[in-house]
C-alpha cells in the first residue's frame, strides 16, 4: 500500500519544489530559515498531524555579503578571475582586499614543513577527494580537514589567507562551500573554495610562474545569533503515546544552492512519510514525529536543543531516524546501536526491500539525532546511493531540478514503512 500511494503522487517532490522555491536558501538566521520554519509548520498542519510546534533556539547568524572575488595575477601583471566561495563563517578581507603570493599544499604536514616560506603568502590546499574510494562519504572524509581546519594551520605559520580545492569528485568550476574554523588564540585569516578547473589552472601557474599571486575581497561577517526553531508534528501512537520515533531532516542549509539534496530532501522525506501513514488510516502504536532540526551545517544546535528540551523528559525516545544524504535512491539503513540491536533490525530487510533499502549495517545514524541517540534511543540513517551527492554537495548544483521525483519518493516510502515497523514492533 506505502509503494503504490507514494509512487502514484511523488509529494514528496511537490513538498520539495514548495520549499525550495518559496524560500530559497536557508542559512541559519537567515530570512529564508526564518520562512522555512513558519512553512514546514504549515505544511504539516495542512495534513493533519498533531502538537505541530516551533521549539526555538538560537543559531549562528553569518552572512556572506555582497562582495566575494579573486583574481590570478601572473608575472605579467595579467588578471583572470576566480570561481571562488567564501566558507561558511570565513572574516572578511579588508575593503582592498589581500593580494599575496601563493604557496600549495596537500597537506598539514607538508604545510608544517615549509615553516617560514609560508608566511606572508596565501596558502593553497589543494588536495582532491580520493576517487579510488568507493564510499565517496568515506573520500570527502579524507579531504575535508583542509576546508575545516585549514586556516588555523596556515596562520600559525603566518600566512595571510586560505584557498581550498572544493571537496566534490565533480570536474566543473563550481565552488563548493562549508563550515570552518577557527582559534581564539590565532589570528583570523580569510578563506575561500575555489571551483576545480580553477584549482588546477591555480597549480600549474604557480609551479611555472614564482611571482603569480592572488587578490581575493571578502565582506562577509559574522552578527550576532539570532532566533530560530526547531519544528515538530506528530502522529499520536494509540497505545504507547509517550514511546516516540522521530525521523527528520535538517532545515537549514547553505546560501549558494536552494539545498534540495542537503537537506531539504530529508526534511520532505519526513513529512511525507507522515503524510502516507495518515492517508493510509494507519494509526501508529507509537508516537511518530517529524523534525526539521535548524542549524546543522554551521553549528549542529538544533539536535542538541532538541535532546535538552524540558519536553524530552517525560518521553521515552525508541529510535531516531536521520535522512541526510542526499535525495538519491534509497539503499538501506545504517544502524547505531549494539550488534544485536542491529541483528533485530536485519529481520526486516526483506520488507525493505520492496523499495530497495534492505541493506542494514552498523553505522552513524547522523549529526542531528546524535544527541537524542547518546540518550538512549537507537539511531538510524537513511543510506542511499552516493555516488553523484558530492556533485552538488554545499553548492550551487544543488538545486531541486538536481532531484530526481521517483529516487526521492521511494527514501519517503522506506522511511514510512520503517517507521512504520518500529512503531508496531519496537525493538
Amino acid at each position: 500500500m506505502l509503494l503504490r500511494a507514494g509512487l502514484n503522487g511523488n509529494s514528496a517532490y511537490a513538498l520539495l519544489a514548495e520549499l525550495t522555491t518559496a524560500c530559497g536558501p536557508r542559512l541559519s538566521g537567515s530570512p529564508g530559515a526564518a520562512r522555512a520554519v513558519d512553512l514546514t509548520a504549515a505544511m504539516m498542519r495542512r495534513y493533519g498531524f498533531v502538537n505541530v510546534r516551533a521549539e526555538s533556539l538560537m543559531v549562528p547568524h553569518w552572512v556572506r555579503g555582497p562582495v566575494e572575488d579573486a583574481q590570478l595575477l601572473d608575472g605579467r601583471g595579467r588578471r583572470r578571475a576566480l570561481a571562488v566561495a567564501a566558507l561558511g563563517g570565513s572574516v572578511a578581507t579588508p575593503r582592498t582586499g589581500i593580494t599575496a603570493g601563493v604557496i600549495e599544499v596537500r597537506s598539514f604536514d607538508e604545510l608544517r614543513a615549509a615553516g617560514p616560506r609560508a608566511a606572508g603568502k596565501i596558502v593553497f590546499f589543494n588536495r582532491p577527494m580520493d576517487p579510488t574510494t568507493f564510499n565517496t562519504f568515506g573520500g570527502y572524509g579524507g579531504a575535508v580537514d583542509q576546508r575545516a581546519s585549514g586556516a588555523i594551520e596556515a596562520a600559525r605559520v603566518g600566512a595571510v589567507g586560505v584557498i581550498v580545492r572544493s571537496v566534490t569528485l565533480a570536474h566543473d568550476n563550481v565552488p563548493h562551500t562549508g563550515s570552518m574554523s577557527y582559534a581564539d588564540s590565532i589570528v583570523k585569516i580569510p578563506a575561500v573554495a575555489i571551483g576545480i578547473r580553477d584549482a588546477e589552472l591555480l597549480s600549474t601557474t604557480v609551479a611555472r610562474d614564482p611571482r603569480a599571486r592572488v587578490r581575493i575581497r571578502l565582506s562577509c561577517q559574522t552578527l550576532p545569533d539570532a532566533p530560530s526553531a526547531n519544528v515538530l508534528g506528530e502522529l499520536v501512537g494509540s497505545e504507547r503515546p509517550d514511546e516516540v520515533i522521530v525521523i527528520g531532516g535538517h532545515l537549514d542549509c547553505w546560501d549558494k544552492g536552494v539545498g534540495a539534496h542537503d537537506d531539504g530532501a530529508g526534511c520532505m522525506q519526513a513529512i511525507e512519510a507522515l503524510r502516507l501513514l495518515k492517508v493510509l488510516g494507519i494509526t501508529p502504536k507509537r508516537t511518530i514525529r517529524a523534525v526539521m532540526f535548524m542549524n546543522e551545517e554551521n553549528g549542529s544546535r538544533g539536535g542538541r536543543a532538541y535532546a535538552a528540551d524540558p519536553h524530552r523528559t517525560t518521553e521515552r525516545h525508541v529510535a531516531a531516524i536521520e535522512a541526510d544524504r542526499g535525495g538519491f535512491t534509497p539503499r538501506g539503513f545504517a544502524v547505531q546501536a549494539d550488534s544485536a540491536t542491529v541483528e533485530r533490525v536485519r529481520r526486516w530487510a526483506p520488507l525493505l526491500d520492496i523499495v530497495g533499502a534492505g541493506q542494514i549495517s552498523a553505522g552513524h545514524a547522523g549529526v542531528d539525532v546524535s544527541p537524542i541517540v547518546d540518550a538512549g534511543a537507537t539511531g538510524f540513517g537513511l543510506i542511499v546511493d552516493h555516488h553523484r551527492y558530492f556533485d552538488v554537495h554545499h553548492s550551487a548544483n544543488d538545486t531541486l531540478q538536481a532531484v530526481h521525483p521517483r529516487e526521492l519518493e521511494l527514501g519517503a516510502i522506506a522511511g514510512a514503512l520503517l517507521v512504520y515497523l518500529l512503531s508496531e514492533e519496537g525493538l
